[in-house]
C-alpha cells in the first residue's frame, strides 16, 4: 500500500517551468528546484535531406559556419519569435528530455515573449509547448523587471530596458501591468551584424557570427575609450579569397554599433515622453533597470544615463532576469490573472 501511495504522489507532483525562448539562448527555470536547469544556445543541427536533428544547443552552436553540405545549423527563432515552428518544437522537446528524461510530469509552463508579438506568433508559441497542463505567456519586459528584484505590484512606476538577442523591450510598469511600452527588432544580434558589415566595408574581410560576437564582448563600448584596446581578428579576404588577419580597436567597434545603440536610446526617450507625469516622478526616484545580454556592452548604462538624465542600473543577473521573472510570476496571483493562458486537458 505504501508503495502505491508513493507512486500516486509521485505522479501528482506539480512542476512549474519558466522558459525564456530567446533568439540567442534558451533558458529554463524550475520553480520547484528554484534554479535555472538549462541555459543553451537556441541552435539546432539537422541533416539537410532528412531534416533529422543531429544536435541541439551548445553542440549545435559549435557547428555554426562549419558544417558540410549534408548538415545545416539552424537558428529557429528570429527577433525573439518563432521562425521555424517544427524545429523549435523539436528543440524544446530535446531540451526538456535532456533535463527530465521520459518524465511523467505535465507541467505548467510560463513562456516569455517580446512585448509586441502578434496573435499568430503567440499561437505558434502556445503550440510549440507539447505535453503541458497549462501554458502562460508573459511579456519579457514584465518578466525582466520582476526578475531584477523590483516589486511591480506596488502602485508606482518602474522602467525596464531588456536588450535580448533578437529584440529590445522597453516598458514602464505599475500595479503588475504594463502602462507604456515599445518593442524593437534591434538588439544584441544587431550589434553583431553591425560589426560584420563594418569589417567587411573597411577591411574587405568576411567574418562569421561567432567571431563578431567575440569582438563585441571583448571590444564593444558605448562611449569612445581614451586608451583604446586592440585585438587581432581573422577572416577571409574578399579580394584574394585567402585567410587574413587585421587589427581592430575598441573605438572602431563603437563606430560600428553606435547607430544601433542610439536607436535604443531614442526609443527609450519616446516611451518616457508617453509616460503619465506621476509615473515619471517615480522613475526619477527609482531609476531605470537594464537587463539582457545587450545591456552588457561596456558603458551602455552610462550612456543611457547621460542621455535620459535618469539613474540607470544594470540588473544583478542581466542574462537570467527574464527567466527568473517568469518563474516568480507563478507566485503572483494578480499577475497570473492578467496573462494569456492555454489549458490542455
Amino acid at each position: 500500500m505504501g508503495f502505491f501511495s508513493r507512486t500516486f504522489n509521485f505522479f501528482r507532483i506539480k512542476k512549474s517551468l519558466a522558459i525564456d525562448l530567446g533568439t540567442a539562448n534558451t533558458l529554463i527555470y524550475d520553480r520547484q528546484k528554484k534554479k535555472i536547469v538549462l541555459n543553451e544556445p537556441s541552435v539546432v543541427a539537422q541533416d539537410r535531406k532528412t531534416k533529422k536533428v543531429i544536435a541541439v544547443g551548445k553542440e549545435a552552436r559549435e557547428m555554426l559556419g562549419k558544417t558540410p553540405d549534408s548538415i545545416i545549423a539552424v537558428k529557429p527563432l528570429k527577433d525573439g519569435v518563432i521562425a521555424d515552428f517544427d524545429v523549435t518544437r523539436e528543440m524544446l522537446r530535446l531540451f526538456l528530455h535532456k533535463i527530465y528524461g521520459r518524465s511523467p510530469f505535465k507541467p505548467e509552463v510560463m513562456i516569455c515573449v517580446p512585448l509586441e508579438v502578434t496573435s499568430v506568433e503567440k499561437k505558434a508559441l502556445f503550440d510549440s509547448i507539447t505535453g503541458a497542463k497549462k501554458v502562460y505567456i508573459i511579456e519579457e519586459g514584465r518578466a525582466a523587471v520582476l526578475g531584477s528584484g523590483v516589486n511591480i505590484s506596488a502602485p508606482e512606476g518602474n522602467m525596464v530596458i531588456d536588450i535580448g538577442g533578437g529584440s529590445t523591450d522597453i516598458a514602464i510598469l505599475s500595479l503588475d501591468e504594463i502602462v507604456v511600452s515599445k518593442s524593437l527588432r534591434i538588439a544584441s544580434n544587431t550589434f553583431d551584424d553591425d560589426i560584420i558589415k563594418y569589417v567587411k566595408k573597411k577591411y574587405s574581410l568576411l567574418i562569421g557570427e561567432r567571431t563578431a560576437e567575440k569582438i563585441k564582448k571583448e571590444l564593444g563600448t558605448a562611449i569612445p575609450l581614451e586608451e583604446e584596446e586592440i585585438i587581432d581578428i581573422k577572416g577571409r579576404d574578399l579580394i584574394t579569397g585567402l585567410p587574413k588577419t587585421v587589427k581592430l580597436s575598441s573605438n572602431e567597434i563603437y563606430e560600428a554599433i553606435r547607430d544601433s545603440l542610439y536607436e535604443i536610446i531614442n526609443n527609450t526617450k519616446e516611451v518616457l515622453e508617453k509616460c503619465p507625469p506621476e509615473l515619471v516622478v517615480d522613475i526619477l526616484d527609482n531609476g531605470i533597470v537594464m537587463t539582457g545580454g545587450g545591456s552588457l556592452v561596456r558603458n551602455f548604462t552610462n550612456l543611457m544615463e547621460e542621455e535620459t538624465k535618469i539613474n540607470v542600473f544594470l540588473a544583478e543577473q542581466p542574462l537570467e532576469s527574464v527567466v527568473l521573472g517568469g518563474g516568480l510570476a507563478f507566485d503572483n496571483r494578480n499577475l497570473l490573472r492578467t496573462l494569456q493562458m492555454k489549458e490542455n486537458t
